[in-house]
């Protein structure tokens, strides 16, 4: 009887409980049970910020490269997906791997001062890429399709002859595309590219002296990186704001993302998501407080303000008191429950 090689067994997935019911609840339960509230304002953008974060922490958190400039190729994911959908017509699959690769392509050019700064220095750089991608777009009415106000709203898309119009239909396509992209994050920081990855952010001099790539290291974490967050731009206008505009893309957005990997644990594919999860719920569970203790009493700019300066506590509480994130804090809590279960 033949038995698999223990490098076929490397890249297999481990399955386990948990890797069998959250995608049975996510594809099978959740279309059965959720309404239009749940898709469109929770889940959808949920699953955007998880895959945006997720290729931020490839750079960030895998890598150790700072990035201030996420949102900018989120944008240019959105807007190329705009121009190849409207201009050429091309279908959707090939709409999103040309939109990820012009990301990437940015992304690389952008990523070349990473060959000589790092920390402060190349956030910095990364910062311009925010300003020059968000000036481009407000004075080129090319990229909007010469729209009058830069604000363009999008038809539905269609994969065939199916038509993703419904927000249940934008849920699952927006869950389908995320889910394959978790997976080929998965393995490539199980690789040994991951590795390099690793080495580069713990000991750039050392990783050299083992003989890892540095500088191309560094280079193909920034390449994939926007690869993945602008195809999570183009799900992020396409199927939750259903509509492209600069503002969508500012540099608030960026720093969210930044948020997110930091609260959910830099160097984690579940940090993204926990990250993600806390920012996107945690402010209309503060709608909801404010309107059930105040009524209408309370302004939604004061709530706003209120969020900023709670995210803002957290950010801090996370960075004193747990570094790790929440992917180290739920990892902790599952191994304590496991430990008493067992004793």
């Amino acid at each position: 009887m033949s038995t698999l090689s223990p490098d076929v067994r490397r890249t297999l997935p481990r399955l386990s409980a948990g890797g069998i019911i959250l995608p049975a609840v996510a594809f099978i339960l959740l279309p059965l049970i959720g309404n239009e509230y749940l898709f469109d304002a929770v889940l959808t953008p949920f699953l955007a910020l998880s895959l945006a974060a997720l290729g931020l922490n490839v750079l960030a958190g895998y890598t150790g490269q700072i990035s201030l400039g996420s949102a900018a190729f989120m944008a240019v994911g959105a807007y190329a997906a705009l121009n190849l959908i409207g201009r050429l017509d091309l279908p959707l699959p090939l709409v999103l791997l040309l939109a990820g690769g012009i990301s990437a392509l940015l992304g690389l050019i952008f990523g070349l001062p990473s060959l000589r700064l790092s920390s402060f220095y190349l956030a910095i750089s990364t910062l311009a890429t925010q300003f020059f991608v968000q000036w481009a777009l407000n004075n080129f009415s090319w990229f909007s399709m010469n729209s009058a106000s830069g604000v363009v709203s999008v038809a539905p898309l269609h994969l065939g002859a199916w038509i993703i119009d419904s927000s249940e239909r934008r849920y699952l396509f927006t869950l389908t595309v995320v889910s394959l992209l978790t997976w080929l994050v998965w393995r490539l920081v199980n690789s040994s590219a991951g590795r390099n990855f690793i080495a580069v952010r713990d000991n750039p001099l050392a990783a050299r002296a083992i003989g890892v790539p540095v500088l191309r290291t560094r280079m193909i974490a920034f390449g994939f990186s926007s690869f993945i967050i602008g195809i999570a731009g183009v799900l992020w206008s396409f199927t939750y704001l259903r509509n492209v505009e600069p503002a969508g893309f500012n540099l608030d957005r960026s720093f969210q993302l930044l948020f997110i990997i930091i609260i959910g644990g830099l160097g984690t594919v579940r940090g993204a998501f926990l990250g993600a999860a806390l920012l996107t719920l945690f402010p209309l569970l503060l709608s909801r407080l404010g309107a059930w203790l105040f009524g209408q009493q309370v302004d939604s700019g004061v709530l706003e303000l209120v969020q900023n300066i709670i995210v803002g506590v957290l950010l801090i509480g996370f960075l004193i008191a747990e570094p790790k994130g929440l992917a180290a804090l739920t990892q902790r809590l599952a191994s304590y429950f496991t430990s008493r279960r067992t004793s």
